[in-house]
């Protein structure tokens, strides 16, 4: 019984590390400085791939993700709280943001956001 919880709780700690990684992958972070891009060139790039966008938050919709807005259009950005670092995301907020894309099969393609930061 021990080894079956000590298996379980080791693979869930595994899983959990791997995905804080996969958050700050420097492979797309890097990908995305080079890819500076508008929301309509983001909307046709391939799922996981990085990207930079600097635009505005036009709204909060519900939990982490927020609609984001350049000059060419708008897509829906995924956003956790931690990143913010101190400061709450509000409508009308100029941000620069780093990401990857993320498309769906049956929903539009939305950004989840690994940096972000405000700018003038």
């Amino acid at each position: 019984m021990k080894k079956i919880l000590l298996t379980t709780i080791t693979s869930f700690v595994l899983l959990g590390s791997s995905a804080v990684f996969a958050r700050t992958d420097p492979a797309i972070l890097n990908q995305a400085a080079k890819n500076v891009v508008t929301v309509s060139k983001a909307k046709t790039l391939a799922d996981e791939t990085g990207v930079t966008l600097t635009g505005t938050i036009v709204k909060h919709i519900a939990g982490d993700h927020y609609e984001f807005k350049d000059k060419t259009g708008s897509i829906i950005i995924e956003v956790d709280d931690d990143l913010a670092k101190g400061w709450e995301l509000k409508a009308g907020d100029k941000v620069r943001i780093v990401g990857e894309v993320d498309t769906h099969r049956m929903k539009p393609t939305d950004i989840e956001v690994l940096q972000i930061e405000r700018v003038k």
